[in-house]
């Protein structure tokens, strides 16, 4: 399994905007070939920080997800909304297979 964490901090003014661009994202991705999770999560002590966790079978599956309709929409609107560049992690996933 090829897993991302994203980490995403979000200017104040644009928290709402992000959360509902970002369900729209969410609601695309579970429906890719090949995706097995897309958490959204949000820290309790800072609304601004973000955590997108992606869980594909394949890194071939999490590279198709970068050139779906709502990734490319997603990406373009929140682009200015971030408080800085948004950093994602790659791990293998191992268990659950």
């Amino acid at each position: 399994m090829f897993v991302t964490l994203v980490h995403v901090r979000v200017k104040p003014q644009h928290v709402d905007a992000f959360i509902n661009m970002t369900r729209a994202n969410h609601k695309g991705s579970v429906k890719e070939p090949g995706n097995r999770r897309f958490d959204v999560l949000q820290s309790p002590e800072d609304p601004c920080q973000f955590l997108l966790y992606e869980a594909f079978d394949s890194e071939a599956d999490a590279k198709a997800h970068k050139e779906t309709p709502h990734y490319l929409a997603w990406k373009e609107a929140v682009a200015d909304w971030m408080a800085e560049p948004r950093r994602g992690v790659v791990y293998h996933g191992l268990l659950p297979k």
